[in-house]
């Protein structure tokens, strides 16, 4: 193992061992070796860091060869939510998606074999599975990347999906503690509350977070949100009657603690980043999740130096940060453990499993047969603006897929109070394919189907967000999700394939 920098204090090394900061490029900067040779423990992976499953081995290889204990970070949840595949679209489909098909065993498979790429990579922490209850189908910033609404079923679904990505040897971190289904607001842009009694919390957020415990979830990342049934006054992130008093002592929860990313406006637009990390690993987080839009040694140097200046002063206990500094080294052991014992079930692999589980989750109205289309269709998206956790970078819909099996196929995108005259104008004589995402969400894309419905009834729909509004059109596709294998599934019906 390599020994750290001489002349770093332990108190200086614990303060950069509790950090995960996230960085730019596809190669580890010069700043970001030097770190781990003075303490960084962890780094975040996003979508700008992969061009290529070899590529990021490689990237892995060089952090290991720095410090052969980092824990490599990333948050891919499948579904929409993909960082290893960020330019072409998942190769499996998101939380909601397993639960519309509700088949423990299917998730635990597809967590599993998730897992396994991610391990055969480098990765040994993933940022995942999201355990909130999509209690509120308004939710902007969820949504499918939920199990579903019912309690129970996100609950066994959680499990399943911790137990398979940790038999391939890759930690599971159970989010957002204490649950961020029932939100209006995104964090990423302001402060989210929920206003419910104990009871509901107790009921409906945290059975989830109790079946991810009992299944041995490693890691929790905490939630920008405010509860005031459980804190009136700070976010879960910061707040020690949630980390400490909720989850460490009601709930038992042992493992590790990890913050949502600190530059998210919930926290850095109240708090600011330096002054929020100390007070998250005050309340009893242990690890800090920073890079999503911060990553650069500047910011690493200003936490750093936030954390050992708190306890100089006694704003931060150094028994305290030195307690998160080795439950981040616990963690790291356990992935050098778990990657060991899981190698020998790799070969397992079952690579189609993703398409299999987007195939099932498939809901189609009418369920009368439908003439599959033989001709080209003109698939007009109807886009809505991007899911800040989801990013614009991923493609979505199902053109690309129709396109393989109908040449010819066009596309456009389209939104606003004038997406359907002008779709219909597009696509001329040819057939409609509208996709739609979450059209619950937006009167413009409720608008807009009228528009395209009422001139052409013969109109495919295909919802890939969450399916609450009225089915409608020939043929009215769910796919409980945007990842490519979703938008395979569909085309696959279209085209009669």
């Amino acid at each position: 193992m390599t020994t750290l920098a001489s002349g770093t204090d332990t108190l200086t090394r614990d303060a950069l061992t509790v950090l995960q900061p996230g960085f730019a490029g596809t190669s580890a900067p010069d700043w970001l070796l030097r770190r781990l040779g003075e303490g960084l423990a962890s780094v975040g992976l996003f979508g700008r860091n992969i061009a290529s499953p070899g590529q990021l081995a490689s990237l892995t290889a060089q952090l290991r060869a720095e410090r052969d204990d980092v824990l490599v970070a990333i948050d891919e949840e499948g579904g929409d939510v993909t960082r290893l595949e960020v330019r072409t679209g998942s190769s499996f489909p998101g939380n909601h998606a397993l639960g519309a098909v509700d088949d423990a065993d299917l998730t635990r498979q597809v967590a599993f074999e998730l897992g396994r790429r991610l391990a055969a990579c480098g990765v040994d922490f993933n940022w995942a599975p999201s355990a909130d209850v999509n209690s509120n189908p308004g939710n902007p910033v969820i949504g499918v990347r939920s199990f579903g609404a019912d309690p129970d079923l996100v609950a066994r679904h959680t499990a399943a999906y911790v137990t398979g990505l940790q038999a391939a040897g890759v930690a599971a971190c159970t989010k957002h503690f204490p649950g961020h289904g029932d939100t209006a607001v995104d964090s990423h842009l302001a402060l989210p509350r929920i206003a419910v009694d104990p009871a509901v919390l107790a009921e409906r957020e945290l059975a989830p977070f109790r079946a991810a415990i009992a299944a041995g979830s490693r890691a929790v990342m905490s939630a920008h949100i405010l509860v005031p049934a459980l804190d009136p006054d700070r976010p879960a992130t910061l707040s020690r009657r949630i980390l400490t008093d909720l989850l460490r002592g009601e709930l038992g929860y042992d493992g590790l603690i990890v913050t949502d990313g600190m530059e998210m406006q919930a926290i850095a637009g109240t708090y600011g980043i330096e002054h929020g990390s100390v007070l998250a690993i005050a309340a009893g987080a242990d690890a800090i999740c920073v890079g999503g839009g911060l990553a650069d040694d500047e910011t690493v140097r200003r936490l750093r130096d936030a954390l050992v200046a708190a306890v100089r002063a006694g704003d931060l206990a150094e028994e305290r940060l030195a307690d998160a500094a080795e439950r981040v080294r616990a963690l790291a052991r356990w992935t050098a453990s778990a990657a060991a014992s899981a190698s020998a079930d790799r070969g397992g692999a079952h690579t189609d499993i993703g398409l299999v589980a987007a195939r099932r989750a498939l809901r189609r109205t009418p369920a009368a047969p439908f003439t599959p289309l033989t001709d080209a269709p003109y698939v007009a998206a109807l886009t809505p603006v991007a899911n800040i956790a989801v990013g614009d970078e991923t493609p979505w819909g199902v053109a690309a897929e129709l396109a393989r099996l109908l040449p010819g196929t066009e596309t456009g995108s389209f939104a606003g109070e004038d997406a359907g005259h002008a779709a219909l104008i597009a696509a001329g004589e040819r057939r409609i394919v509208a996709v739609v995402r979450d059209e619950h969400r937006h009167p413009w894309m409720t608008a807009a189907l009228d528009t395209l419905l009422a001139a052409r009834p013969d109109t495919v729909v295909v919802e890939m967000g969450v399916p609450q509004a009225p089915p409608r059109g020939a043929l009215h596709l769910a796919t409980h999700g945007a990842a490519r294998v979703c938008g395979r599934a569909a085309a696959e019906v279209i085209a009669g394939a």
